[in-house]
């Protein structure tokens, strides 16, 4: 109990490990979608970042997702540069397990990107999803510019009715402003593409999200 205690309470910048400069190593090409991995992305494009519980499950919602360019999963609203895995689940890092998420805003929407966040994961556990349990796995949208951050809030507010209405516990999903996107090693991105009985504990609540919720919608 007392080792879930500490991975579940936040570490400070200050006690946060060092990390490195360098990036881990990185496949070029998106393995289901052929798409690159890293910038620079085609004109157009927009980005988002969300953490759902263990990342493996998580991208695979948005790679099946119409208007995706590319996705990958890797590390991020914390504070050590350029962490490996190992790091990040001794809960001394402060990131969480994050997908990002490269859409085509004309044929699909970040509104549609919220919907499928909500629906797809349990965004009322706290700092754990299922039986993952640490800050590594907390609920998580880091927005990329005001109009995100807008849609962000109102998302969680509208899907907070529905969780209440259903009886369900509140929201304790982190809304933040996105800062590096750290890539996790390579054999982690696509992971249940290259393996298919792969774990995946990921699980929504069953309460549907309204599609097209931001701000100022009507």
């Amino acid at each position: 109990m007392a080792l879930f205690r500490h991975k579940s309470a936040m570490v400070d910048a200050a006690r946060a490990l060092p990390g490195r400069e360098r990036a881990l190593a990185l496949a070029e090409r998106h393995a289901v979608l052929g798409t690159t991995l890293k910038p620079p992305f085609p004109d157009g494009l927009q980005r988002a970042i969300v953490g759902m519980g263990c990342f493996w499950g998580a991208e695979r919602v948005f790679w099946q997702a119409p208007g995706v360019y590319t996705t990958a999963v890797g590390y991020a609203g914390g504070f050590t540069p350029n962490p490996t895995y190992e790091e990040v689940c001794s809960g001394r890092t402060g990131h969480t397990e994050a997908v990002l998420v490269v859409l085509d805003p004309s044929t699909t929407s970040y509104a549609e990107i919220l919907r499928l966040f909500w629906e797809n994961h349990d965004p009322t556990q706290g700092m754990g999803q299922g039986n993952d349990v640490g800050t590594q796995y907390r609920s998580a949208i880091l927005w990329t510019g005001e109009q995100q951050r807008a849609d962000a809030q109102a998302s969680r507010t509208a899907y907070a009715e529905r969780l209440d209405a259903a009886g369900l516990s509140p929201i304790t999903t982190e809304i933040g402003e996105a800062g590096p996107f750290y890539y996790a090693e390579d054999y982690h991105q696509q992971y249940l593409h290259k393996n298919p009985r792969g774990y995946c504990g990921l699980g929504g609540t069953g309460i549907s999200c309204p599609v097209g919720i931001a701000a100022g919608a009507e």
